[in-house]
């Protein structure tokens, strides 16, 4: 049945004049109505959005351009932080799997209106577990960039709640944004929301915020992505795992990868002849995230101190100054 949100929608897309936004709307109203049992309505409402397409020379539902940036307001404000991040998957390191992986999800949201022409879902509910610094975030961003999406990290300070049942409230807050603006959605740090139900300091509230996660996920029908990311998947809950389209493993860099990353990060530098493999030798055990940094380290003194040429000793430097920065 179509909901007084859902009218809303409508009215602010059609005062916005934003097509596409309208489009979309009125086929997810066209879709609660097939499965409420009301066919002829959701064929006449199917009916009425291709026709007003096709006289408005309207292709896809998608925008050509960037959905616009609504930034968060009153209680969302603390919530949810808003950008448009200037990344994309190739300025990612990434092995054969994840890459994989990542491009399979862009493949099915870019082509979303033909899958759900037969009756499927594009997968937009993703965990990203692995080691800090590996990339879960960088991917959140990534994501975002490739779809032209806005951004939306959810801040924990603003959502957990030292009284009780305050979070669960704070968590449908977002669960509704999602429905009002399409975006890419980031839980980073989720384990502080998804931990396990039986913990034995649990007195309670872990319990509570943990089942309206689950309960807003499982009805969840929006069309952005909800990317949740952890260090410690061993810390959630089983049941969360089922909710999620797709469960993404990340792991430290090796030493191909490495070499790779480097010489990304450093394309646009002059450098000295030195074997790179060796280098990356030397850099294993770091993360994405720290080789991205003494790279841009490396840089930064070959052109303030040194003659501007990026050599293995610059670059040996600075990776030992990222690993010293761990041990410290």
């Amino acid at each position: 049945m179509t909901t007084a949100r859902q009218i809303i929608a409508l009215l602010k897309s059609h005062v916005a004049r934003d097509d596409a936004q309208f489009f979309a709307v009125a086929m997810q109203v066209a879709a609660e109505e097939a499965r409420a049992g009301h066919n002829k309505l959701a064929v006449e409402i199917r009916s009425l959005v291709d026709a007003s397409r096709i006289r408005a020379n309207a292709a896809p539902l998608r925008p050509s351009g960037p959905v616009p940036l609504v930034q968060p307001k009153g209680e969302l404000a603390g919530i949810l932080s808003a950008r448009y991040p200037d990344l994309k998957l190739s300025d990612m390191v990434l092995d054969a799997d994840l890459q994989t992986a990542i491009e399979r999800v862009l493949s099915e949201q870019r082509q979303r209106e033909r899958l759900v022409q037969h009756g499927l879902s594009p997968r937009r509910k993703l965990l990203l577990i692995g080691p800090p610094g590996a990339g879960k975030t960088m991917t959140a961003g990534a994501l975002a960039g490739e779809l032209r999406l806005p951004l939306f990290t959810v801040v924990l300070e603003g959502l957990i709640s030292k009284f009780m049942g305050e979070t669960a409230a704070k968590l449908r807050l977002v669960f509704e944004a999602m429905r009002e603006t399409k975006g890419v959605y980031f839980f980073d740090e989720f384990d502080a929301i998804g931990s396990k139900r039986a913990d034995r300091h649990d007195v309670g509230e872990i319990r509570r915020v943990l089942n309206s996660f689950l309960q807003l996920m499982e009805a969840d029908e929006s069309e952005g992505l909800v990317v949740c990311a952890t260090n410690h998947p061993e810390l959630l809950d089983t049941a969360l795992f089922r909710r999620f389209d797709d469960v993404i493993s990340y792991s430290l860099p090796v030493r191909p990868d490495i070499e790779r990353l480097l010489k990304a990060r450093l394309a646009t530098f002059k450098k000295t002849k030195f074997d790179w493999s060796k280098v990356a030798a030397f850099a294993e055990g770091l993360s994405h995230a720290d080789l991205a940094r003494a790279a841009q380290d490396a840089a930064k003194t070959a052109l303030l101190v040194g003659d501007g040429r990026i050599t293995a000793k610059i670059l040996k430097a600075a990776i030992a100054d990222r690993r010293r920065a761990h041990q410290s």
